[in-house]
């Protein structure tokens, strides 16, 4: 019996797959709700499972649902507790839908609440695989405080299989957690036919009326992108050439950038956008992409932009080094290093070199595409499937 279990399996072409993320703006939850969209356009059935519909869960599809945790509040507790919540909702999507596996984005607290559910499931003759994906400040920054740190091995741990984003993070996980899991390293993906260069010829003139560069910068504000950089590049860029800045988003640093562009005298020639659900209008226009930060496990935004045809000028924390090529699809500096970056940053810019660039952003960014992504995935988790089927 288990054998033909087996066989169906290899010859399946649709599973039924329960997708767990934060459906916000962040990367974690942008990469799931993408990985989700497009395996149901390879015919997966897909059911996503989280406390409200995720941002970018934007248009109807026959294999997508939407499974919302409710979060009821009481008296007796000062914080909802969202992750018996998650669990509860966990055990009753995949018991109803008969799902074939979970795949649960950041640690903290999905893969603890999928242990829990998986527990609860066994005890009623269902065993559900759980792949965990670590995106990056669950291991980095959240999953290394104390009070949190055992519950996230032993999370890890007892997930039927786990990836990461880059060999960064891989390698930073092993580093700081006393993981016994094999990690298997699926990067993250674009999506081409919406990343693309368009046409935007009236917006990059309404910009920049009298050509000057335009360089942009997305990101949630938090410290850790180090936004007071990008600021300080640009103040430094400006004075050797005429030249615009766009930024993008929103966050706790936003109110003290705007104070700095003032102080400095670049707010004439400075835009903050705020949260935009087309940045690919705004990267359309783009001659340089901007990603100082103190700490990044891949890089999602800088893929975006070069599969728009922006070079990047980035630091070299993290995983990004393993996405942009120092000298072919722009340079990865020095965390800080305002002075290098500058000069990096006009060495992009001189028409000499810009159109040698762009070309070489985009051509990096085609092998993220998620076309070539999407089948690591599928066949991660119909080995997952197999080996938890052969455990039985």
């Amino acid at each position: 019996m288990l054998g033909k279990k087996l066989f169906d399996l290899h010859h399946q072409t649709n599973m039924k797959i329960g997708i767990v993320c934060y459906p916000t703006f962040g990367g974690s939850g942008v990469v799931a709700t993408e990985l989700g969209k497009g395996l149901a356009k390879l015919g997966h059935e897909i059911h996503f499972i989280t406390y409200r519909q995720p941002s970018r869960l934007d248009f109807f599809s026959e294999n997508l649902f939407y499974h919302e945790v409710d979060i009821k509040s009481y008296p007796l507790f000062e914080h909802a507790p969202y992750e018996l919540a998650l669990a509860s909702k966990m055990v009753s999507v995949v018991k109803y839908e008969k799902l074939d596996l979970l795949h649960v984005h950041y640690a903290i607290p999905h893969a603890s609440a999928a242990y829990m559910a998986k527990q609860i499931l066994k005890t009623q003759g269902i065993h559900i695989p759980v792949v965990t994906t670590l995106h990056g400040t669950d291991i980095t920054l959240v999953g290394k405080d104390p009070s949190y740190e055992p519950v996230v091995t032993f999370s890890i741990n007892q997930s039927d299989g786990v990836t990461s984003v880059s060999e960064d993070l891989k390698r930073e996980t092993y580093a700081h957690f006393e993981v016994t899991r094999d990690i298997e390293v699926i990067p993250n993906f674009i999506d081409l036919d919406r990343f693309k260069r368009q046409k935007k010829e009236h917006f990059k003139l309404a910009i920049c009326p009298a050509g000057e560069k335009l360089l942009v910068h997305t990101s949630n504000f938090r410290k850790v992108k180090r936004v007071e950089d990008v600021i300080k590049i640009f103040f430094e860029v400006r004075k050797e050439i005429p030249a615009k800045l766009l930024l993008v988003g929103d966050g706790p640093e936003r109110d003290r950038m705007e104070r700095l562009c003032r102080e400095l005298g670049t707010s004439d020639d400075t835009r903050f956008l705020g949260k935009l659900d087309a940045v690919e209008e705004v990267l359309s226009v783009a001659d340089l992409f901007l990603m100082p930060s103190e700490k990044e496990s891949f890089g999602l935004a800088a893929l975006e932009a070069m599969a728009c045809e922006v070079p990047i000028l980035t630091s070299n924390a993290g995983g990004i080094p393993e996405l942009n090529v120092h000298g072919v699809t722009g340079f990865a500096c020095e965390i800080g290093d305002i002075q290098d970056m500058k000069e990096k940053a006009l060495y992009i810019l001189d028409d000499k070199n810009l159109s040698t660039f762009k070309a070489n952003a985009l051509a990096r960014a085609k092998e993220f595409d998620i076309s070539e992504i999407l089948p690591k995935y599928v066949a991660y988790y119909v080995r997952t499937i197999e080996q938890t089927l052969a455990q039985i």
